[in-house]
C-alpha cells in the first residue's frame, strides 16, 4: 500500500521564497467569493424553508442542516488533502456547495422540502470550505508568522460577511429574472461566487502547498501514513487540548449570539437596533484578526487564547449584569466577537503546530467536526437554557465553557 500521500510522493520543485505571499492571495480571494455566497444566503435559508413548508417553526432548520453539513464534510475534505493536496480538497469542496446550491433551487421550484434539507447540509461545505482555508494558509507559512498568516484569511472573510447580506435585493432581480421561485435568487449568486472560487483554487494553488510543506519537511516515500485525526486526540494531549479550545470557545460564541436577537425583540428592539447588534458582533469576530495573530505570533498562543478567555468573560458578565439594557448587550456582543476572534486565530495555530506536518490535514479536519458539532450543540441548547433562566442565567451558563478552556490552557502552559 502507498505509504505516503500522492500530494507529498509528487514532491514538487520548490517554488521559493515568495510562494507563500502568493497563496495567501489565493486563499483570502477564495475566502472572498466563499463568504460572498455564505453571506448572500445566511437569511434566505430560513426564509425559503418557510416559504416551502408554510411553517415558521421549521425556519431554524436551515442553519442546522448547513452546520451540520459543513461537520459531515469536515473529515472527508481532510482526508483528501493528505491524499490529493489542498489544491484538490478545496476544488472539490467548493463543487459539493454548488450541488447544494442547485439542488435548494431545484427543491424549491419542486416544493420538495426534504430534498431542499438536503440542499442546504450539501451547501454546509461552503462552510467547511472557509474553516479549511485558514489551515491551508500554514502549510508553507514561517512559524514565527504562522498565526498572523492564518488571521489574514480569516479576515478575509469579513468582506462576504458585510457585502453577502446586501445581495438579497439583487439576488431576488435574478431569481425573477430567470423565472425562479421567491428566495432562491441568492443561491445563484452562491452558485456563481463558489464555481468563481473552485477556478481560483484549481489555477492558483500550483504546486500545491501541502506538497511543498512535506517535501520541505523531508516527508517521503516509506515514511508511515498520516495518523488519523482522532487517533490523534487520544494520544496526543497537546492536539487534546487545542481542539477543545476551539470547539468550546466556538459554543459560547454559537449559543449567546443565537439567542440575542431573541432576548432583545422579546424586550422591545427594533430590528434595526438587532441588526446592527450583530452587525458589530461580526464584526468583531472578523476585522480584528489580523491584530489577534500579531498578538499570538508576538506574545504566544497560549497567551493570545487567554487573552480570549477573558474577553469572552468581560462579555458573559455584561450579559449577566446587564441583560435589560440593549447598549450593554451590544458591548457584550462585540467582546463577545473578539474573544472568539482571539481564541480561534491561537486556537487554530495550536491545533496545527501540536502534530507533525503530514499529521496536520488529520487533524485540522477533526478539529473543523468538533468545532461545527460544539456550535450546532450549543446553538441548540441555548434556546432551552434561555427559556429556563433567562439571557442573564445563558451567561453564567457560557462562563462556565469558558471555565474548562482557561484550565485547560492554564495547565498546559
Amino acid at each position: 500500500m502507498q505509504a505516503t500521500t500522492r500530494a507529498a510522493s509528487a514532491a514538487p520543485r520548490d517554488p521559493g521564497a515568495g510562494f507563500q505571499r502568493r497563496v495567501l492571495t489565493v486563499l483570502a480571494l477564495g475566502q472572498v467569493l466563499g463568504g460572498l455566497g455564505t453571506g448572500a444566503t445566511l437569511a434566505l435559508g430560513a426564509l425559503l424553508l418557510t416559504e416551502v413548508s408554510g411553517n415558521s417553526a421549521l425556519s431554524g432548520l436551515a442553519s442546522t442542516m448547513n452546520t451540520l453539513g459543513a461537520a459531515v464534510v469536515a473529515i472527508p475534505l481532510a482526508r483528501l488533502a493528505q491524499r490529493r493536496g489542498r489544491r484538490v480538497s478545496l476544488t472539490t469542496g467548493a463543487f459539493v456547495a454548488i450541488a447544494g446550491a442547485a439542488v435548494i433551487v431545484v427543491a424549491a421550484a419542486l416544493g420538495a422540502f426534504p430534498l431542499l434539507l438536503v440542499g442546504m447540509g450539501l451547501l454546509g461545505a461552503g462552510t467547511a470550505l472557509n474553516l479549511q482555508s485558514r489551515f491551508a494558509a500554514t502549510d508553507v507559512a514561517a512559524p514565527r508568522t504562522r498565526a498572523r498568516d492564518l488571521s489574514l484569511v480569516v479576515w478575509s472573510t469579513t468582506v462576504g460577511a458585510v457585502v453577502g447580506p446586501n445581495l438579497f435585493g439583487p439576488g431576488e432581480a435574478i431569481g425573477t429574472a430567470l423565472g425562479l421561485p421567491r428566495f432562491t435568487g441568492g443561491f445563484v449568486i452562491a452558485l456563481c461566487a463558489q464555481a468563481l472560487g473552485a477556478v481560483v483554487y484549481s489555477v492558483g494553488l500550483r504546486p500545491d502547498p501541502l506538497a511543498v510543506a512535506l517535501a520541505r519537511n523531508g516527508t517521503a516515500a516509506g515514511r508511515p501514513r498520516p495518523t488519523d485525526g482522532l487517533s490523534l486526540l487520544r494520544t496526543v494531549p497537546a492536539a487534546r487540548r487545542a481542539v477543545l479550545t476551539v470547539g468550546l470557545s466556538h459554543a459560547v460564541m454559537v449559543a449567546v449570539m443565537s439567542m440575542t436577537p431573541v432576548h432583545l425583540t422579546t424586550h422591545g428592539a427594533t430590528l434595526s437596533a438587532v441588526g446592527l447588534t450583530i452587525s458589530l458582533h461580526v464584526a468583531g469576530m472578523y476585522a480584528l484578526s489580523p491584530v489577534f495573530g500579531w498578538l499570538a505570533d508576538a506574545i504566544g498562543r497560549t497567551g493570545t487564547v487567554l487573552l480570549g478567555q477573558a474577553l469572552f468573560a468581560a462579555a458573559l458578565a455584561l450579559t449577566w449584569l446587564g441583560a435589560e439594557h440593549q447598549h450593554m448587550v451590544l458591548v457584550a456582543l462585540i467582546l463577545l466577537g473578539l474573544g472568539w476572534s482571539a481564541s480561534t486565530v491561537a486556537g487554530s495555530t495550536m491545533v496545527t503546530e501540536s502534530v507533525a506536518a503530514h499529521d496536520r490535514p488529520g487533524l485540522q479536519g477533526t478539529s473543523d467536526l468538533v468545532m461545527n458539532l460544539c456550535g450546532a450543540a450549543g446553538g441548540a441548547l441555548a434556546g432551552p437554557v434561555l427559556a429556563l433562566v433567562g439571557f442573564s442565567g445563558l451567561g453564567v451558563a457560557a462562563l462556565l465553557l469558558v471555565l474548562v478552556s482557561t484550565t485547560t490552557t492554564l495547565r498546559a502552559r
